[in-house]
């Protein structure tokens, strides 16, 4: 989680001008499309900035603080019967917390090559500057 939350922050304080991104396709970058997904990386960038990482980190930080809060107030007054659709319930959400887990990382692992990319490309940008100054 810490490292979803750290890449968003990243990309979030590196891309100052998304548009370099444009025409940079993710195969480029070693980063596997989506199938038949044609976007280059400017239209990831507007995707996982815009709709997912700004729109997903809320909730997910709000989920958690509620599930912590949840768990802080929660009882020891559990039937046998309850004991079992406890079980049931404990199986489910971690199904689905194993699912945000795989999200989670697809989305970092996106983000960190994004950010990577747009790093080496003002690099490139720098160092044809600087050869056109001498």
């Amino acid at each position: 989680m810490e490292q979803y939350f750290s890449a968003t922050q990243k990309t979030e304080q590196e891309v100052m001008f998304p548009s370099l991104l444009r025409g940079v396709f993710p195969q480029q970058e070693g980063v596997a499309p989506a199938v038949g997904d044609n976007r280059d990386l400017y239209e990831c960038y507007q995707l996982l900035s815009y709709q997912l990482l700004k729109a997903t980190k809320p909730v997910v930080e709000k989920g958690l603080a509620s599930v912590t809060d949840q768990s802080q107030t929660s009882t020891d007054a559990n039937t046998a019967a309850d004991e079992d659709a406890d079980s049931n319930l404990e199986e489910s959400l971690s199904c689905h917390v194993n699912g945000l887990q795989q999200v989670l990382t697809d989305l970092t692992k996106t983000t960190n090559a994004l950010t990577w990319r747009y790093s080496q490309i003002l690099e490139q940008i720098s160092l044809s500057e600087d050869q056109s100054n001498s």
